[in-house]
């Protein structure tokens, strides 16, 4: 027996579209790619910006100034999968304004190439790198074994340039990342990173911070790229839960009228029926009566009850020629702008990074994914901007807990991941956050509008560019960075620090389900020691600056949800406003914007009110007793970082917190620096 499927849209975010982000200059550039061109002369580049913002044209721009007037002899591309190798085929850059054409010769395009990656492929770089042509194409996994073969050396004074560089790990055991700290540490080489979300979904870092600090940062964000859109203006994300078998259940969040690409769970994961191959039929079935295969493409024909024929591109098939045909019929460029030619994608492990399909309208994901990552570049499919596409969405489409304890445990790992996911896409679409101390002396910024009545010296302002999208926010008490790496930190990297944060099992589990918290152990301690784990190299004032700024930008992001006046049939009317109206509206209900107000709010609340409006009341009551089930006392760890907070409150107040406080907070830390004394005599931090 199956439920109906509640669909609460977790996110809706409405965006302006003022065209900024499609309008090329007079060298045919896009804001984004102009920006990236203007850091051009530098050694060291990583390009962080959403997917379909036009990276690899950025890089085409970059790649051919290094090679002609920057003393390059070639550039190498590097890309994690042979299908984002089409992403650098030839380019008439001159037509629209540059100084030269992107050309690569097909013999020097490997990933079109015959053969695996450590054979043949291999030998062809060895030759390209004796050739005098300018512009190899190949996969991560060739070049780290042709840099194997032929050592770091052999690329002195070449252009290395990595696609989707989340790829990379500072972990000892990522090939790639240890080959870039090679070169890094040699210095003969530029080097250009791309990625449209530089964060792992492993929480892992990227690059060592000692390498990283060479790079200087181009960063184009997700409100930026949709807010200058010609035709998009709305994006829903959500998560719902089901119960029974999904294929039951699809056609409840599957518009078969909507673009849709679907990937099923992987075979291992708990939704999988573990045959991929009825799934298949089933969803087809589901839609309507199979009228056979489109000769030319590959493509399944399925009539609706409606009597439309939807086109349904089967990426799921076994046999690996019906596969790869249909595969190579998606990627016909005399299609692009077809939006009739294909209506459905199922697959499973393709169509997601470097997967170009504009008219996609709606991401449905079954079950969890593995990482933030892949989320992202998912949703990153159907953010495409398309002519008569107003509006595109994300579904993840999540098992509910059933009885048994085991399929409980696992059940609360995704629905906490798929919670996550949920709360680091919330910051990503929003504007970026300045956040300003207010001081007596503060005064209105250039370019930021403060709202009726302007830019008020009495109180906590919040001010807005709709130009840049930035929030302008005065916070009473804020911290500031000392160095310069934290000021980088709280300016360009809090997405980071809060999808490090969102990820925490512990602090999800207890913001979400432990109604004695106290949220300053969540925004003080948890986030204060991850902070501490993630950037150790800075101070304890470093440490601190960062904490306040990154609790600020969720919670406020989290207030302004809750607060925001977008939505509906108004969303034309206020696009671009939730936001805005949200943050301003908080900031005007409070009688003063401090980060103590801050860090007292509990940053999950919000995503619980969305979980309980999507799942079922005994699943949710299920989650709430796993989880409570194995909550346990202060860890030694916890104690520690308490009693330090209690330090700095006795130099504060000149006293020590007291266990018999009326403050929840105060009473905390007394019974942390408590258990500290306990744990010490006990000889647990020798």
């Amino acid at each position: 027996m199956t439920i109906e499927v509640k669909s609460v849209p977790s996110i809706t975010v409405s965006y302006a579209r003022n065209g900024n982000s499609t309008r090329a200059n007079a060298l045919g550039m896009r804001p984004m790619q102009e920006r990236a061109y203007e850091k051009r002369g530098e050694q060291y580049l990583l390009i962080k910006s959403p997917p379909a913002s036009g990276k690899s044209r950025a890089l085409m721009f970059i790649a051919l100034d290094k090679l002609q007037n920057q003393g390059l002899k070639q550039a190498i591309i590097v890309v994690p999968e042979k299908a984002i190798g089409a992403s650098f085929h030839d380019e008439p850059l001159s037509k629209f304004g540059f100084w030269a054409d992107w050309r690569v010769d097909p013999k020097w395009n490997l990933c079109n190439a015959p053969g695996d990656d450590n054979g043949g492929k291999v030998k062809s770089v060895g030759a390209f790198l004796e050739s005098g042509d300018k512009v190899l194409v190949c996969t991560h996994a060739t070049f780290r074994f042709a840099v194997d073969k032929y050592g770091v050396g052999k690329f002195d004074d070449r252009l290395i340039a990595v696609d989707e560089f989340h790829h990379v790990s500072a972990n000892p055991d990522n090939k790639l990342g240890g080959l870039l700290g090679q070169f890094i540490s040699r210095n003969r080489v530029h080097i250009v990173a791309m990625t449209g979300s530089y964060f792992r979904g492993d929480a892992e870092a990227v690059l060592a911070p000692q390498d990283e600090a060479n790079f200087d940062s181009v960063t184009y964000t997700y409100y930026e790229q949709l807010n200058g859109y010609e035709y998009l203006k709305q994006l829903d994300i959500g998560y719902f839960f089901y119960s029974g078998s999904y294929v039951d259940d699809i056609l409840k969040v599957l518009k078969p009228a909507e673009k849709t690409i679907i990937h099923i769970p992987n075979v291992n994961s708990r939704e999988s029926t573990k045959d991929k191959i009825r799934e298949v039929e089933h969803i087809i079935g589901a839609l309507g009566e199979w009228q056979g295969i489109d000769p030319a493409t590959g493509f399944q024909l399925v009539k609706t009850p409606d009597g439309r024929v939807l086109r349904i591109a089967d990426l799921v098939d076994d046999d690996p020629a019906r596969r790869d045909g249909v595969s190579a019929a998606l990627k016909d460029g005399a299609q692009k702008n077809n939006r009739d030619y294909v209506d459905l994608i199922i697959a499973l492990g393709m169509a997601k990074e470097g997967f170009d399909w504009i008219w996609c309208e709606h991401a449905l994901t079954v079950g969890y994914r593995s990482s933030l990552t892949e989320i992202v570049q998912i949703i990153g499919r159907a953010t495409r901007d398309a002519p008569g596409k107003t509006r595109a969405r994300f579904t993840n489409l999540i098992a509910e807990p059933d009885a048994s304890e085991e399929a409980v445990t696992e059940a609360v790992n995704d629905t906490l991941k798929a919670i996550a996911a949920s709360l680091l896409m919330e910051q990503v679409l929003a504007p970026r956050f300045e956040f300003k101390p207010k001081h007596q002396e503060s005064g209105p910024s250039v370019g930021f509008d403060y709202g009726e009545g302007g830019y008020n010296r009495n109180k906590c302002n919040v001010g807005f560019n709709e130009q840049t999208g930035h929030f302008q926010i005065e916070i009473k008490g804020l911290a500031e960075p000392q160095s310069k790496e934290a000021t980088r930190i709280c300016q360009e990297d809090l997405n980071e620090v809060i999808a490090a944060f969102v990820q925490d099992k512990t602090a999800l589990e207890r913001g979400l389900f432990d109604e004695e918290l106290v949220p300053e152990e969540l925004t003080h301690v948890r986030l204060g020691k991850i902070i501490k784990d993630k950037y150790p190299e800075l101070n304890d004032e470093d440490h601190e600056a960062v904490r306040q700024h990154a609790i600020a930008a969720l919670n406020l992001t989290q207030q302004a949800k809750q607060l925001g006046t977008a939505g509906g049939d108004d969303a034309e009317q206020t696009a671009n406003t939730a936001l805005v109206d949200g943050v301003r509206r908080f900031a005007m209900d409070v009688r003063e914007l401090d980060i103590d107000l801050i860090d007292r709010i509990n940053p999950f609340g919000e995503a619980y009110a969305i979980l309980a409006k999507t799942m079922g009341e005994d699943s949710l009551k299920q989650v709430a007793a796993a989880i409570a089930a194995k909550r346990t006392s202060l860890t030694p760890e916890e104690a520690k970082e308490l009693a330090v907070r209690a330090f700095r409150f006795k130099k504060e107040r000149g006293r020590l917190p007291s266990l018999t406080s009326q403050d929840a907070w105060e009473r905390r830390m007394a019974e942390g620096a408590a258990a500290f004394v306990r744990y010490k005599d006990e000889g647990r931090y020798e």
